[in-house]
């Protein structure tokens, strides 16, 4: 990990998964980085997690984790958004975390809307969610179906309550993140659907908030592949014992 400079420990660390995304990155890490000191009243730290990139991903991200108060960069040797936001998170010595997709596909004035059920204590897990009442969205009629289709089967088969398991935009305590990810296998893709089952599962709150997002349209995300892999994770998760509710932290209070 890159820290380059002391730093007051953060209330919220936003982490952000790459690959080979030397196109957008320092654009969106900067709007990021301004809108957060602009309108989140507390620490923030922003941390680049870096999958085995082969272009200048790693170069810029390390350059603006020099650059920017507040930046890490992260380099993993291995692909994938699940190990990424792992690595992210159990490292992490904020109290709230959160991650999104590096496009900025949601918009950032859902971001503390996103985080205010965890600072209140009302929470434990928050979701950004496209197919909440209140969303704005903009995607492809090819994208909006595989979406809805895909959080229809998770309702039918594995009795999901939460709309939008996929939404790159989500926060977690801390605590609970470290109690869940344990029993969380995936390391890629399924890794949000994973993480958000075996918390329902074991009876964590979890908070939808709906958001407006639009599609970007130069994603990286290979969509066969990614649907076989949830279909697989899916059936895996049909045989997996839930976490019990035993082994989780108390809710927080208020974080001061």
């Amino acid at each position: 990990m890159n820290d380059n400079r002391a730093e007051t420990p953060p209330v919220l660390d936003i982490a952000i998964p790459v690959y080979n995304e030397e196109r957008v990155l320092d654009h969106s890490v900067r709007t990021l980085h301004a809108y957060v000191h602009a309108h989140v009243p507390f620490a923030t730290r922003i941390t680049i997690v870096d999958n085995a990139s082969h272009d200048a991903t790693r170069a810029i991200g390390a350059e603006l984790a020099a650059a920017l108060e507040g930046v890490r960069f992260v380099r993993l040797a291995e692909r994938g958004r699940g190990r990424a936001l792992r690595a992210a998170w159990m490292a992490s010595d904020a109290p709230i975390l959160a991650y999104m997709d590096v496009d900025l596909s949601t918009r950032l004035e859902w971001l503390t809307p996103l985080i205010v059920p965890l600072i209140s204590g009302s929470s434990d897990i928050s979701i950004g969610s496209r197919l909440a009442p209140g969303s704005l969205v903009t995607r492809s009629p090819g994208r909006e179906l595989i979406s809805r289709g895909y959080n229809l089967l998770l309702r039918a088969v594995l009795h999901t309550r939460f709309r939008d398991a996929q939404c790159g935009f989500k926060a977690i305590r801390a605590e609970v993140a470290r109690a869940l990810l344990p029993a969380v296998r995936d390391e890629g893709w399924f890794f949000d659907t994973e993480l958000l089952v075996v918390a329902q599962r074991a009876g964590v709150r979890i908070c939808e908030v709906p958001v407006e997002w639009v599609e970007d349209t130069d994603s990286r995300v290979n969509i066969p592949s990614t649907v076989a892999t949830d279909l697989r994770g899916v059936l895996r998760m049909l045989r997996t014992a839930p976490v019990q509710s035993a082994d989780l932290p108390m809710p927080l209070q208020e974080i001061r």
